[in-house]
C-alpha cells in the first residue's frame, strides 16, 4: 500500500472497531495536542497526521474504500466505474494520482457528472457541491465549569478550501498538486467556542460551520466537542444530581442545630433535627447541576457526618460519665 498507513499511525490493526479507533484518536490527540506541547512542531505534525487517519477511519465509506485502494481511495468510484471498461488502465505502483490513465475517448462518460467538455474539445472538471466532514473535538472541563458553563480557545487542524484549484482538486485537467486532488488543504486554526452549563461526560456540543470546508462550493461540516468532566474532591455527580458529605457536631446531631453546607455556588444553611444519626441524607432541591438545555437543576444530597469532640477538658469528661449513667450503653 502506497503512502501513509492510518492504521499504523493510530496504533491499530486493521481489524479494529469503531470504538477502538476513537479511542486511540482522542487518546493520541490529547498527547500531541499543540496546546499541551507548545512550539514542539514534531508533535505538531504527528497531530496533523492522526487527525488525517481518524478523518478517513472513523467514516465508514471512507474506510472501505481506503482498505480496498489504500491512499488512493479518493478515486475509488471512479475505479469501480471504469473497472469493465477495456480502453481505461491505471498503474497502482504509482502513489501520484496522474499516474492512472484515461482514454480521452471514454473519460466522458466515465466521468459523466465530474467532467465536462470545455470550449476547445478538452475535459474540465466540474466539483460537484458536496458538504464538508463534521469533525469531533475532545475538550476536559472542571465541574466548576460544567456548572457555569465556560468559554475554550481550541487549536485544531483544519481543512479548507484548496486556493490552488478554488477547491476543485483539478488545474488545467490535471490533479492539483497542492492538494493531490482532495479540493482542500489542512492548517492549524484556532476558534473560541462556548462550553453550555449542565455538560457531563460523553456530552457532545455542536458548534455549527466549524467543521471541514465543504467540496465544491459545499457548505462547511460542524464541529462536535465531546465532553469528559474531571472528577471533584468534594462533589459526586449522578446524572444532574450532586452528592456531598456535611461534617455535623456531636452537640447539634444530638440536640438540633444548623450547619453549612457546600455547593458549587457558595455556602447554605441546613437545619439539622435533634437525635439525627449519621449518615442520613438530606436533599436539597435545585442545588445540584443544572439541566443541559433547560432552565432546572438537579437536587444536591448532603450526607450526615457526624463528627466526635476531641480534646476533652476534665469538667466535659466528668459530665459525659453522668451522661453514661443517666443512659447506658446497654
Amino acid at each position: 500500500m502506497a503512502g501513509k498507513d492510518y492504521y499504523k499511525i493510530l496504533g491499530l490493526n486493521r481489524d479494529a472497531s469503531e470504538k477502538d479507533i476513537k479511542q486511540a484518536y482522542r487518546r493520541l490527540a490529547r498527547q500531541y495536542h499543540p496546546d499541551v506541547n507548545p512550539g514542539d512542531k514534531s508533535a505538531e505534525a504527528r497531530f496533523k497526521e492522526v487527525n488525517e487517519a481518524y478523518e478517513v477511519l472513523s467514516d465508514k465509506e471512507k474506510r472501505q474504500k481506503y482498505n480496498t485502494y489504500g491512499d488512493q481511495w479518493q478515486y475509488a468510484d471512479q475505479f469501480e466505474k471504469a473497472g469493465a471498461n477495456q480502453n481505461i488502465r491505471w498503474d497502482f505502483s504509482s502513489s501520484d494520482p496522474q499516474g492512472f490513465q484515461f482514454d480521452q475517448g471514454d473519460l466522458e462518460d466515465l466521468f459523466g457528472g465530474i467532467f465536462s467538455r470545455s470550449r476547445t474539445g478538452g475535459f474540465s472538471r466540474q466539483a460537484r457541491p458536496r458538504r464538508g466532514r463534521d469533525i469531533e473535538h475532545p475538550v476536559e472541563v472542571t465541574l466548576e465549569e460544567a456548572y457555569n458553563g465556560s468559554n475554550r480557545i481550541l487549536s485544531m487542524q483544519s481543512r479548507e478550501a484548496c486556493p490552488s484549484c478554488n477547491g476543485t482538486g483539478f488545474i488545467q485537467n490535471a490533479v492539483c498538486s497542492a492538494c493531490m486532488g482532495s479540493g482542500t488543504t489542512s492548517g492549524m486554526k484556532r476558534i473560541e467556542v462556548k462550553i453550555p452549563a449542565g455538560v457531563k461526560d460523553g456530552s457532545r456540543v455542536r458548534i455549527s460551520g466549524k467543521g471541514e470546508a465543504g467540496y465544491g462550493g459545499g457548505k462547511t461540516g460542524d464541529l462536535y466537542l465531546v465532553v469528559s468532566v474531571k472528577p471533584h474532591k468534594q462533589f459526586q455527580r449522578t446524572g444532574d444530581n450532586l452528592k456531598t458529605e456535611v461534617d455535623v457536631p456531636l452537640m447539634i446531631a444530638l440536640l438540633g442545630g444548623e450547619v453549612q453546607v457546600p455547593t458549587l455556588k457558595g455556602k447554605l444553611a441546613l437545619k439539622i433535627p435533634e437525635e439525627t444519626q449519621n449518615g442520613r441524607e438530606f436533599k436539597l432541591t435545585g442545588q445540584g447541576m443544572p439541566i443541559l438545555n433547560s432552565s432546572s437543576k438537579g437536587d444536591l444530597i448532603a450526607k450526615v457526618k457526624v463528627v466526635l469532640p476531641e480534646k476533652l477538658t476534665d469538667e466535659e469528661k466528668k459530665l459525659y460519665w453522668q451522661l453514661a449513667t443517666l443512659r447506658p450503653s446497654s
